[in-house]
C-alpha cells in the first residue's frame, strides 16, 4: 500500500480551504483518509498553514510521499528541513571545528 501526503479540499464553493492528509494512493481526492496532519487556508492574508510537525515527520519516516503541493506546504512550515536534517544529518560548514 503506497501512502501519499496530499491536500483534501474542503470549504464552500469559491471559498476553498484544504486539509493536509495522509491517504492511500488509490483513494480519490476527497476519499477516505488515514490521518489528518494539518490545514491550509489560501484565502487568509497571509495564507494560513498549520501542520503537525511530529506527525508529518513520523509519516515521512514510514515512507509516505508528499505530492508537489503538499511538499511546498511542508517546506513552508519547516517539516522538509527537519526531515532532511534527521535523515542526512546537519551539514558542517567549512571552517567548523569538529
Amino acid at each position: 500500500m503506497a501512502v501519499k501526503i496530499r491536500l483534501m479540499r474542503v470549504g464552500k464553493r469559491k471559498q476553498p480551504s484544504y486539509r493536509v492528509v495522509v491517504v492511500d494512493e488509490a483513494e480519490k481526492r476527497d476519499g477516505r483518509t488515514v490521518a489528518e496532519i494539518g490545514h491550509y487556508n489560501p484565502l487568509a492574508q497571509p495564507a494560513e498553514v498549520a501542520v503537525d510537525v511530529e506527525a508529518a515527520l513520523a509519516w515521512l519516516q514510514k515512507g509516505a510521499q508528499p505530492t508537489p503541493a503538499a511538499r511546498r506546504l511542508l517546506s513552508r512550515s519547516g517539516v522538509m528541513r527537519a526531515w532532511h536534517e534527521a535523515r542526512y544529518g546537519r551539514p558542517k560548514a567549512e571552517g567548523d571545528a569538529g
